[in-house]
C-alpha cells in the first residue's frame, strides 16, 4: 500500500511574512491553545472585539495585552488566504530539547515516536501531529530541511496539538535515527513495496521502544533513512491495493502499535 503527502496549495504559507525567529498563529483554536502554553513565549497579540470576547477565558492565562484591531483592516501579517478569525498572535518556536533527552526510555517504559522524512505539507504534518497526540506518541521528528516548519498554517491543521505534541526538527534525520537505535528503539520504515506488514513486524519486535518512519509523496523514504531502518514494512489493504495520505497512513500505523502492545 502506498501513501501520499499532498503539496500545500499556498507552498509560502505564512512565511513570507514571518521573521525566522517568531511565528503568527491564527485562528481561534490555535491562539487559545498558544495562550493557554506556559511554554509559549508570546510577543504580541491582535484580536478583533468578537475574537476577544471567544478568548476571553484564556487571556488572563497568557500573560499579554491584546491589541484591539478594526476586522476590516487586520493589521497581523499573514497571508491573505488565512482564515484568522480575527485572532492573531506572534510567538517563538517552542523548544522541546533534544531527541536524546525526550525520548529516553525510562524504567517500565515503551514509546512510540515518529519520523518523518521530507512531509513538507503543513496540513498533513499538521494532521500527524494530532494523530500523535492522540495515540500516545513521544514525539514527531523531522529533519530541518524539506519538511513543514512550525507555521500558522500548520498549527490550525493541528487544533491545538503543536502546543502538547513534541515536534522535533533535527539537523540530520539519519544521525537521530541511529541515536535512537542505541537507545533501544526499533525502527521500521513504511514501504508500500515492503514484503512484510506492519502487524507481522510488531509481532515479532514485541512491546519494546518502537519508531516509526513515513516518507513523502513519490519517491517516499529516501535511500539513506531506508538503509538506518531496522525492517521495511507495508500497511495491509484489502483486496492489496489502495493508497493513503501520508497523514492517514501515520494514524493507522500509530493504531496498529499501539494495538499490538495491549
Amino acid at each position: 500500500m502506498s501513501f501520499k503527502d499532498k503539496r500545500a496549495r499556498n507552498p509560502a504559507d505564512n512565511r513570507r511574512r514571518e521573521t525566522p525567529d517568531t511565528v503568527w498563529l491564527f485562528g481561534i483554536h490555535a491562539v487559545r491553545e498558544a495562550l493557554e502554553n506556559p511554554m509559549r513565549d508570546k510577543l504580541r497579540l491582535i484580536l478583533t472585539k468578537n475574537a476577544a470576547d471567544r478568548l476571553a477565558d484564556a487571556l488572563p492565562k497568557g500573560g499579554i495585552e491584546p491589541e484591539m484591531a478594526d476586522p476590516r483592516r487586520f493589521p497581523a501579517p499573514l497571508d491573505p488566504q488565512s482564515v484568522h478569525q480575527g485572532a492573531a498572535i506572534e510567538v517563538k518556536p517552542l523548544d522541546w530539547g533534544s531527541v536524546s533527552e525526550l525520548c529516553a526510555i525510562r524504567r517500565d517504559d515503551n514509546p512510540v515516536v515518529l519520523l518523518l522524512d521530507r512531509v513538507s505539507d503543513p496540513h498533513n504534518v499538521g494532521a500527524i501531529l494530532r494523530s500523535a497526540e492522540v495515540f500516545g506518541a513521544r514525539a514527531v521528528i523531522a529533519p530541518r530541511r524539506h519538511s513543514a516548519p512550525e507555521t500558522g498554517a500548520l498549527a490550525k491543521s493541528a487544533s491545538g496539538a503543536l502546543e502538547r505534541q513534541p515536534y522535533l526538527q533535527v539537523p540530520n534525520l539519519a544521525r537521530s535515527m541511529s541515536a535512537l537505535k542505541e537507545m533501544g528503539y526499533k525502527i521500521l520504515g513504511l514501504d508500500g513495496e515492503a514484503p512484510a506488514s506492519i502487524e507481522d513486524a510488531l509481532d515479532v519486535h514485541g512491546v519494546g521502544p518502537i519508531a516509526l518512519a513515513l516518507g513523502s509523496e513519490g519517491p517516499g523514504l529516501r535511500q539513506l533513512t531506508k538503509e538506518t531502518c531496522d525492517e521495511l514494512v507495508h500497511i495491509s489493504a484489502a483486496g492489496g491495493f489502495g493508497s493513503l495520505n501520508v497523514s492517514n497512513a501515520a494514524a493507522v500505523a500509530l493504531y496498529a502499535t499501539g494495538k499490538r502492545r495491549k
